[in-house]
């Protein structure tokens, strides 16, 4: 039986550790068929494409596991234009060098724009963040976003202070090779340690808003009680990118990191329609499509990214 893959997986880097990117984004408008759930076509439907949107892989991990080229061609099929990748390690994306992964890519009409991978442990090593940056600027990324902290290093304050210090440095290094440093959220971050909320009082305070941008999992934000549309009126511009992914109940605030209730967007309670009204004030450019998993804690499935799509095309991102 193969073993169970988890984000820390897909989030491997040397000990010293590095960083990761985002994605997800515009497109170009026309009509013509859409995609269905196996790649069949609708015909006379509005190309899902022309929505740009994108799809973190770390999604249908247990696809990709089993087969790179093929679910990649579903995924296009389905309708999603962008990719936000979830398996750096070694140099190599999903296995492939550079070069290759993009070709693969680019024949099946897809755009990388982002990559998520991880700062581990006590520090960085900032060769570490250039090979990175060389890397992903190969295969044409414009965001690594550092999507995870492990448990051990959410707390002291202190630990939040260093790493926002650490994430300004790769920051810097992100933007000497072309490419936007960003930090990806989940629901421990709004939690008080020591009198303050790292998200507002480290993260946003000192992270430098040019060097380190917010991708905001508006699952997670919601789950720790926070209200996306306020965060973005108080900290405007601060949001390039955006985590789509619905819950089914809305519950009391909470902070341990429970996958139980993850939807399709659109299948949940989350009222996406509005808070994409501010998508401007937030300073939104790209948003993609991520669910960690369906529903009963089983791997997500094909059908549930084109359930996504399609409410996404159909009522979400439709006036």
């Amino acid at each position: 039986m193969e073993k169970k893959r988890t984000r820390r997986d897909f989030l491997r880097i040397s000990a010293a550790g590095a960083v990761g990117a985002v994605v997800l984004s515009k497109s170009s408008f026309g009509r013509t068929p859409s995609a269905g759930p196996s790649g069949s076509r609708l015909a006379g439907v509005t190309d899902p494409k022309s929505f740009g949107i994108g799809l973190q892989l770390y999604s249908i991990r247990e696809e990709l596991a089993k087969d790179v080229p093929g679910t990649l061609k579903k995924v296009s099929d389905i309708g999603y234009k962008y990719l936000e990748l979830a398996d750096y390690a070694n140099g190599k994306f999903y296995g492939y060098e550079p070069a290759a992964f993009k070709k693969l890519t680019d024949s099946l009409g897809l755009v990388i724009i982002s990559s998520h991978t991880q700062v581990e442990g006590a520090g960085i090593t900032l060769d570490n963040a250039r090979k990175m940056a060389e890397d992903h600027a190969k295969i044409g990324a414009k965001y690594c976003i550092q999507p995870w902290v492990v448990e051990e290093m959410r707390k002291p304050v202190s630990t939040w202070e260093r790493m926002a210090d650490n994430w300004n440095k790769i920051g810097k290094i992100m933007k000497e090779h072309g490419l936007q440093f960003g930090y990806h959220n989940h629901n421990f971050e709004f939690a008080t340690i020591e009198g303050k909320v790292p998200y507002y009082d480290i993260l946003l305070k000192n992270l430098d808003k040019d060097l380190v941008t917010m991708e905001i999992d508006l699952f997670w934000a919601t789950k720790a009680g926070q209200d996306p549309v306020e965060m973005f009126k108080k900290y405007p511009g601060r949001f390039q990118l955006f985590h789509l992914k619905d819950m089914y109940t809305k519950q009391s605030p909470f902070f341990d990191v429970i996958k139980d209730d993850i939807a399709p967007v659109g299948a949940g309670v989350i009222d996406f329609k509005k808070i994409l009204e501010y998508k401007d004030l937030a300073g939104m450019k790209y948003k993609i499509v991520e669910q960690d998993q369906g529903k009963g804690g089983v791997p997500t499935s094909i059908q549930d990214i084109t359930t996504s799509m399609k409410n996404l095309t159909t009522k979400i991102l439709v006036k």
